[in-house]
């Protein structure tokens, strides 16, 4: 008789073995990702076990249960093409629907070869999220003339607000962890002595990401994104921009970075209200 594949929620010390898998994937995580992931909803993560052995994983994230997101989702290589990918993936997406408000919809980046697949299980094309790269040798020698000062100089409701305007749901206790965690940097653009942005850069295992970079306009984005690429000099920096926010697809052809990556932003349920030509870098693909 097979072995019967064990669906349950993940131990700690598991997701850093599935931080550690994501790296030999090419993910590129961020240094604290693991530690920031868990804290923001421990009962999101999810494993595959089988016979004892943990062999595949994902997160079933959910905002106050207004809005979800299935992300990290990965499967050793040595247990691929069993079908036991398939039974992890329907029961993510049926115990995050538990999870959820009646009605709240359930977001993905999904790999543009399993589009298809992910369509089956109920989701729906939104648009593309690209990944771009450019290496920072040394700080830009021109940017927008925009005011831009530390996140904390702006009150937390603020941020949280303007958050509000770019993400599907509230995320505070993720927001206040991710901009203050370590190894990183959190900048705003002031106008008028309002938010008119912001963004976080953090470093990964290699170089750094920024996300998410939110902001009035692409001068606003422009001028964030100089000041936070200078903590990435010496090394790549990546931008994940949505496809269909037009001036984030001019601002990285206009900074010259190179598309190295996609996913497909998908949705199960109602298409979220979000203010889109604010978001110029989603925050990640692992939670949205």
């Amino acid at each position: 008789m097979p072995i019967p594949l064990v669906i349950r929620n993940m131990l700690r010390p598991e997701l850093d073995e599935l931080v550690g898998w994501a790296a030999r994937e090419g993910w590129n995580p961020g240094l604290h990702d693991a530690e920031l992931f868990w804290a923001n909803d421990p009962e999101a993560y999810i494993a595959a076990d089988l016979d004892g052995v943990l062999i595949g994983g994902g997160a079933i994230t959910s905002y106050a249960g207004e809005f979800g997101f299935m992300g990290f989702f990965i499967i050793r290589p040595e247990f691929r093409g069993r079908g036991l990918g398939d039974i992890l993936w329907h029961a993510r997406r049926d115990r995050l629907l538990t999870r959820l408000n009646p009605g709240a919809a359930i977001g993905m980046d999904g790999v543009f070869a399993m589009q298809d697949y992910y369509a089956k299980g109920g989701f729906v094309f939104s648009h593309r999220n690209l990944r771009f790269q450019t290496q920072v040798a040394e700080p830009p020698e021109w940017a927008p003339d925009e005011e831009i000062l530390p996140l904390a100089d702006f009150p937390l409701d603020e941020v949280q607000t303007y958050d509000r305007l770019c993400f599907p749901a509230p995320r505070a206790r993720f927001l206040q962890d991710w901009i203050t965690q370590p190894e990183a940097l959190a900048l705003g653009c002031q106008r008028n002595g309002r938010l008119a942005g912001f963004g976080v850069i953090r470093r990964c295992l290699a170089g750094c990401k920024i996300g998410p970079l939110f902001a009035e306009d692409a001068s606003a984005a422009e001028a964030l994104f100089a000041q936070l690429s200078e903590f990435a000099i010496g090394g790549p920096l990546f931008l994940d921009a949505p496809e269909n926010n037009p001036d984030a697809m001019a601002l990285v052809q206009r900074l010259g970075m190179e598309e190295v990556f996609g996913c497909a932003r998908m949705y199960l349920g109602p298409l979220p209200v979000v203010t889109q030509h604010r978001v110029f870098g989603v925050t990640t693909f692992e939670l949205g």
